[in-house]
């Protein structure tokens, strides 16, 4: 591993919409990139929880919300969420949990790095649990995983969504039909023999960007290797779940976060 990876190389204050949560955005070492997150800490100086956020989307489509990663981090996690490789300012090109996995990974050991943070968590949401479970795999120390809405297959995705296959084809290079390895590689399916933390699935049975197939495929295939694995499904949600169910699921699954490290 590159030794340079998290090193953080500038910090700029951010406005935050949270008087109690201080916003930067971070400028760091991916290797040999020059990549950009946001940064998300309580302003008390007391020793937190560390909580990776891996957004979804590609390049403007599914950005990092300030507003969101703040609400994370009000709830006692001191947050950083990569804008990932080509992104407001950043060096390269994201391509879509190929490569641009090194700046999650970069960011796990910017988090580590710090000295008030103790336990590390990993958070993907749609596209991020690609990312999310990728991370986890590489690090088998991270305290737990949640993934809400998440990719599990990327084969899959490339198959429901007629949307994305232009943008697909361009970012890996190819189909799945003709460049199988380049999908199978960007898929943590196959790879969960390595995961060690213990994950929670959320997900809308309704989801039409992401359906809810992913979860049940990554849920059995961590039942199947006796993989510690939770599962909160909602019947009636799609992709975006209403503003008052989504507040008291950031309460309740950073909660359940908390209540990894106990164990």
């Amino acid at each position: 591993m590159d030794e340079h990876n998290g090193k953080i190389i500038t910090i700029h204050r951010f406005p935050s919409p949270n008087p109690d949560v201080s916003l930067k955005v971070i400028t760091y070492f991916s290797k040999g990139l020059k990549v950009k997150g946001l940064l998300a800490e309580p302003i008390n100086k007391i020793v937190h929880d560390g909580f990776l956020y891996l957004r979804g989307g590609i390049k403007n489509v599914g950005r990092v919300r300030p507003a969101r990663i703040a609400q994370f981090a009000s709830e006692g996690f001191i947050v950083f969420a990569p804008f990932y490789r080509g992104n407001q300012g950043g060096e390269g090109y994201e391509d879509f949990a190929g490569q641009d996995r090194e700046d999650a990974f970069a960011a796990f050991l910017l988090l580590k790095s710090l000295p008030n943070v103790k336990d590390i968590h990993v958070f993907g949401f749609s596209r991020g649990g690609v990312m999310a479970l990728l991370t986890a795999i590489e690090f088998p120390e991270a305290a737990s995983v949640v993934t809400w809405g998440g990719v599990s297959d990327m084969t899959l995705t490339y198959m429901e969504r007629n949307d994305l296959r232009k943008m697909m084809k361009r970012v890996i290079g190819g189909t799945p039909s003709k460049f199988p390895l380049r999908y199978h590689v960007r898929t943590p399916l196959y790879q969960l023999e390595k995961m060690s933390a213990p994950l929670l699935i959320i997900h809308g049975v309704q989801d039409q960007n992401v359906s809810v197939e992913h979860a049940y495929r990554l849920e059995r295939r961590l039942k199947s290797l006796h993989k510690p694995v939770e599962s909160w499904y909602f019947a009636d949600f799609t992709h975006y779940f209403p503003p008052g169910i989504n507040r008291k699921l950031v309460v309740d699954l950073t909660r359940w976060m908390k209540n990894q490290c106990k164990r």
